[in-house]
């Protein structure tokens, strides 16, 4: 993966997640969601800021770490559940209820873009084994 490559797939993320971003406000307005705007930019903000540094990540330790990208995609993933009950958990959970709603708000955004990093990053790690 070339430093072009690298700015195209997280302009890849950014793209998918700032769509995904105006359907949730879309259709949270249309249902009228006590989800806030500022909670969705926030949700979205720090999800593909994450998804953006996995990639950078792996990009980074491409000729160190080869056979072992695998694992640190599987644990930078998981660092950001860790980044939902740092950051999201306790403004969600401050009134003792964390309802479907607050959940949504970050699992949205958290699958979107694990899902569009998963394909980037795939392609990515099939372009290393073809290299060998």
């Amino acid at each position: 993966m070339t430093l072009k490559t690298l700015s195209s797939n997280c302009f890849t993320v950014v793209i998918v997640g700032a769509i995904a971003f105006l359907i949730h406000l879309l259709i949270s307005q249309l249902i009228e969601s006590a989800v806030t705007v500022y909670q969705l930019i926030y949700s979205y903000a720090i999800n593909i800021l994450l998804a953006c540094g996995v990639i950078i990540l792996l990009f980074v330790f491409k000729k160190k770490l080869q056979d072992q990208l695998g694992f640190l995609f599987m644990g930078a993933s998981m660092l950001k559940f860790v980044f939902f009950f740092v950051l999201f958990y306790p403004e969600y959970n401050a009134d003792g209820d964390l309802t479907r709603l607050e959940f949504l708000t970050f699992f949205i955004p958290y699958a979107i873009c694990l899902i569009t990093e998963s394909v980037v990053l795939s392609k990515f790690l099939n372009s290393l084994d073809n290299s060998k």
